[in-house]
């Protein structure tokens, strides 16, 4: 099945006949799950790696590799070489038709259904980048031309939740010149836990456009939507699109909206297992270790970008940005029921019908024309929402921000409303005065 290229027969040469990528997918799955078998999803084939990659989209999953870099062997008292790294898969499925398949050709070893590297649209595949990385490289590059633009010169590019500091670029890199050099980068992607008030605290971005247009991380119909850029353009055309990016002929972003970044997973630092919050100087001192469970603290988008900040600026031309949170959310919160049930579902459908769309009722709709529709108590929510009177508790560690209705709120009646004042509480987590003394002691 598989054949060795180049003088030097090795297994990190290893790969298919090219023409077997033309096969039809029924016929590769048989090749993938022979592969399997055999090799256990191990190679130290880069080419092979690649084309299990593709043989298995085209069948419904996806197989992810992880990276083992090489480490020095001795074999007695001689150093033995050690030259290519493994490629280790894992498979992600997307339907039972599809694990059903593999669990019947004897592979069983699939993550559980709430683990996923990935996710599928029917259409297209969506691969979260886990890293980023610089190589050295000396050979032929193809390009691939459309228009003006090249595949293989960085004219532009788009970064997604960038500023996550534990996957994005701003882990691996302190600037966009840091990662990319003197490449030309036109536009930046915020992602669910920054907005571009914190993305303007680095100065090297005022040039840049952002874009919110984050994924929605779920099926749901309530999540999609939530984040949007609004365009002034011409015609809706990709031409046009790219025209308002990169700020030329008149087109531009008039509005950026996106879900408030207090409510993302990785909003604030916290621990990954119990999510309690810390403030960066109390997570440095215990050595990124949570004194309440032993958790891993990871570091929050708010604490990376104060990291790097090195401006309070803004840029004059960069167009607002429009906070949202999910309206299912904000009626489950005052009915004290779940997102999917019923009571949420035929509220959120009744305000959808009668109003348009969920943006329309989070900010246009005239407050008494929705409380004359549903009533005074998810109206208050509503007003709260677009007042920024919400308690706000944000997300961190891995876990969303949650929003709460005050008691002040609760109380008073839709007329009455007008310039109530929220206490906020301090959420982060103070830590034993014993326990810093003692990691200072062993540091």
């Amino acid at each position: 099945m598989f054949y060795i290229k180049g003088k030097e027969k090795r297994a990190w040469n290893k790969q298919l006949p090219h023409e077997f990528l033309y096969l039809p997918p029924e016929k590769q799955f048989e090749i993938f799950v022979g592969w399997w078998k055999g090799d256990g999803g191990v190679t130290t084939s880069r080419i092979l790696m690649n084309q299990m990659n593709i043989i298995a989209m085209r069948n419904g999953f996806i197989s992810t590799f992880s990276r083992h870099k090489v480490k020095s062997a001795k074999i007695g008292k001689r150093n033995a070489k050690t030259t290519h790294d493994r490629w280790q898969a894992r498979i992600s499925t997307f339907n039972d038709e599809i694990e059903n398949m593999l669990k019947k050709r004897g592979i069983t070893k699939l993550p559980k259904g709430d683990i996923r590297y990935g996710w599928f649209d029917g259409v297209y595949f969506y691969l979260p980048i886990i890293r980023i990385e610089k190589e050295p490289y000396d050979g032929i590059v193809y390009n691939l031309e459309v228009e003006e633009d090249s595949s293989y010169v960085t004219e532009s590019g788009t970064l997604h939740n960038c500023f996550t500091p534990w996957t994005a670029l701003y882990k691996e890199y302190n600037s966009l010149k840091e990662a990319y050099g003197d490449a030309k980068v036109h536009f930046l992607e915020l992602g669910l836990s920054a907005d571009s008030y914190m993305a303007d605290r680095i100065k090297a971005h005022h040039k840049l456009t952002y874009l919110s247009n984050s994924d929605a991380h779920s099926p749901m119909p309530h999540r999609l939507g939530r984040e949007f850029n609004r365009f002034e353009i011409e015609d809706a055309t990709f031409d046009e699109v790219r025209k308002a990016i990169l700020k030329r002929g008149g087109r531009k972003i008039i509005l950026n909206a996106g879900l408030d970044p207090r409510l993302g997973k990785y909003h604030l630092t916290a621990c990954s297992k119990c999510y309690t919050k810390y403030r960066l100087e109390d997570a440095k001192r215990l050595n990124w270790r949570c004194e309440l469970c032993g958790g891993i603290i990871k570091k929050g988008v708010h604490d990376r970008i104060l990291e790097l900040a090195d401006t309070n600026e803004k840029p004059k031309d960069r167009p607002p940005y429009l906070h949202l949170a999910p309206l299912a959310e904000i009626i489950a919160m005052v009915l004290n029921k779940g997102v999917e049930t019923k009571a949420v579902k035929s509220v959120w459908e009744r305000l959808l019908r009668e109003f348009g769309s969920e943006i329309a009722v989070l900010v246009d709709v005239p407050i008494k024309s929705i409380a004359k529709l549903i009533g005074e108590e998810i109206t208050k929510a509503i007003w709260a929402f677009r007042n920024e009177k919400l308690i706000v508790i944000p997300g961190g560690g891995g876990k969303y921000g949650e929003i709460k209705l005050p008691e002040e709120v609760k109380k008073a009646k839709l007329e009455d409303i007008e310039g109530i004042e929220i206490k906020h509480e301090d959420v982060y987590y103070k830590p034993k005065q014993s326990s810093i003394l003692s990691f200072l002691k062993k540091a």
